[in-house]
């Protein structure tokens, strides 16, 4: 099994890009927190590449920014790439398969992003129609 869950806050603005094929991908680095304190009671943090597709990488760039905290669940992922110098490199991160908000961040004037974000997937539901 394959699987990763992180808690941690974007260290800075996802960047949007698409393949040769128009499919979106984000890519962004999480700040995680290590869970055992120093002697001098700070945490170690762990910087954690984090890629999203399609759909969810459009997400992450219109509703993310840097310091915002979220989850995100996915994959451990490696490759492998050469550099214009020929030399060879190893990558490790994460495919998120999910992200959510997890700070309680108001709207802000200047990107007007919210915490809510209205899919459409439910209607409005007056309190005399239900049944209890």
């Amino acid at each position: 099994m394959n699987k990763a869950i992180l808690l941690g806050r974007l260290t800075r603005d996802p960047e949007l890009r698409y393949t040769p094929n128009g499919i979106a991908v984000a890519r962004f680095d999480l700040a995680v927190n290590r869970s055992t304190k120093n002697p001098d009671g700070t945490y170690d943090v762990d910087f954690i590449p984090i890629i999203a597709w399609r759909e969810r990488a459009e997400f992450v760039v219109n509703y993310l920014s840097k310091g915002r905290q979220v989850l995100v669940e996915g994959r451990i992922k490696t490759r492998t790439y050469t550099d214009r110098d020929g030399n060879k490199h190893k990558i490790t991160e994460i495919e998120a398969s999910s992200i959510y908000f997890t700070d309680s961040r108001k709207a802000s004037a200047e990107t007007g992003q919210t915490d809510y974000i209205d899919t459409g997937a439910f209607e409005p539901v007056d309190d005399d129609d239900l049944p209890f």
